[in-house]
């Protein structure tokens, strides 16, 4: 007879108990592996592996799967919007159920209730809905760096966004080395500046961005270039470029995310001094 506990695991964490009926669990043997805490009855009818992801489990109480930015974590994809509540995908015609501490955002987007965490591609098209634009781009290309993304996938994905949304697959790239310089690049390509990503350059290495053939730009992420070894490599870095007659413009985190204005407008003065 199959154990309630390892089925649920195999089945992602979560299911329903019509599901495990299915696969030969009867209710008794259901009702035992409760009892004696070796699953848990996330609400009647659905039933949980002790090992099964907090949120998913938060997801299928709530009465859908886990999607959005919750669901793209768990692929290590980067995502914007950090330790956000559970995203739930209900279906059209699915039913939100109370539960405790919920603090669930329910999508009511196309497609049939499940439990578990929907797939890379079907969270992007729900990122895009539910967050827009440059949530979507960033997490876009972070998966397609870290090869979660076919050639076949990307054109659902393009199909699936609204027509004025779509040449955001169109300019993305596969060499993005985090959301942070995905960010800069979306938001550079508004402004109409081009940009050359990921420049090897003599004596230098591979530097971000290079704009105008003068201009490099370097953009440091929250677990990157901390510590005086790295600052020190950074400033020798810069200073090898200098040589090379390039000016280095270097923006870390919080910058990108919270005074974008001050990034730009220093971006913008650059320029200027460089068309001068």
């Amino acid at each position: 007879m199959l154990d309630p506990a390892t089925t649920l695991t195999r089945l992602g964490g979560v299911a329903r108990g019509e599901h495990l009926h299915a696969l030969g669990l009867t209710r008794s043997a259901l009702a035992r592996a409760v009892s004696s805490g070796r699953i848990r009855r996330v609400r009647p009818g659905v039933f949980a592996a002790p090992g099964a992801c907090p949120k998913t489990v938060a997801a299928a109480a709530h009465g859908g799967a886990l999607t959005c930015g919750a669901a793209l974590r768990l692929s290590k994809v980067w995502v914007l919007e950090k330790d956000a509540p559970p995203h739930v995908w209900v279906g059209r015609d699915g039913r939100v159920h109370a539960h405790p501490a919920c603090d669930c955002t329910s999508h009511f987007f196309d497609g049939a209730t499940r439990f578990g965490v929907v797939e890379v591609e079907t969270a992007l098209i729900h990122l895009h809905g539910c967050a827009g634009a440059e949530a979507f781009f960033a997490s876009f290309e972070s998966a397609w760096r870290r090869g979660l993304l076919s050639r076949a996938a990307r054109a659902r994905i393009r199909d699936a966004l609204p027509q004025s949304a779509r040449w955001l697959v169109d300019i993305a790239r596969a060499d993005a080395d985090s959301g942070l310089e995905s960010l800069l690049r979306l938001r550079l390509h508004v402004l109409g500046i081009r940009l050359d990503c990921q420049v090897r350059m003599p004596g230098v290495g591979k530097v971000d961005f290079v704009v105008a053939g003068r201009l490099i730009i370097e953009v440091d992420g929250r677990e990157n270039h901390d510590g005086e070894s790295l600052r020190h490599k950074d400033l020798r870095r810069d200073a090898a470029a200098s040589a090379l007659g390039y000016e280095t413009l270097r923006f870390d985190y919080a910058q990108v995310l919270y005074d974008w204005p001050s990034v730009q407008a220093a971006i913008l003065a650059a320029l200027r001094r460089i068309h001068a």
